[in-house]
């Protein structure tokens, strides 16, 4: 038990070193010497988990979607709210998501990578407007896929545009203000002054996830 915890620890150390390494100098130009450097691990012991830097950079792709975990909501509109909002409170601080989004974007049409996280976003984003739908949240025009498309192109573009021009400080207050624009087209009235969009939701939703996680691992 105690050497599969240390395994664990070993590839988690490993997976954040490159994703740090990734964030600060995107796919090409960052090395396995580099992230060795950084993990503080032997060249057997990442080789062990990850044989390539490609495998390495399908790990901090797939880490991604986990970020994402919110607590069960009544509303899942309100549940899709909370995991865009909780990706965004987690990202300035959280190198592993950081790496992610970079290569996420970096390599996003040039297939070497695959479709990276955005295919599993829009799957799970998806799911809740499913949800929701079959529950009566949503105007009967919303099509669930076509919607999820939508949040995650958008949650996307203005991440970029508020790493461009304040280096993510105010990615919350943005994110919250994409909402605020977008849910009266896709919420039925009734639920929507239900719905919490403020741009400390993100907190919120974060803390009240590891509050209940904790408590279930003790």
């Amino acid at each position: 038990m105690a050497q599969q915890e240390r395994a664990i620890r070993t590839r988690q150390a490993i997976l954040r070193a490159a994703a740090a390494v990734f964030d600060e100098y995107g796919y090409e130009a960052a090395t396995i010497a580099e992230i060795l450097a950084r993990a503080e691990v032997t060249k057997g012991a990442l080789y062990f988990h990850f044989d390539s830097k490609e495998k390495l950079a399908r790990g901090v792709l797939a880490a991604q979607v986990p970020q994402g975990a919110v607590l069960p909501q009544p509303f899942k509109l309100q549940e899709l709210v909370d995991v865009t909002m909780a990706v965004a409170h987690r990202l300035p601080g959280d190198p592993l998501l950081r790496g992610g989004v970079r290569l996420a974007v970096e390599q996003a049409g040039q297939g070497a990578l695959g479709d990276g996280p955005f295919a599993d976003w829009v799957e799970l984003c998806t799911g809740l407007l499913v949800e929701a739908k079959a529950q009566g949240e949503v105007l009967p025009h919303v099509e669930p896929a076509a919607t999820a498309e939508l949040v995650v192109g958008a949650w996307t573009g203005i991440q970029l545009l508020s790493q461009a021009l304040t280096r993510r400080a105010d990615l919350e207050r943005r994110i919250a203000a994409f909402w605020a624009q977008v849910l009266p087209g896709i919420a039925v009235p009734g639920v929507l002054p239900h719905l919490a969009i403020t741009e400390h939701r993100g907190a919120e939703v974060v803390t009240a996830y590891e509050r209940a996680t904790t408590v279930r691992l003790v």
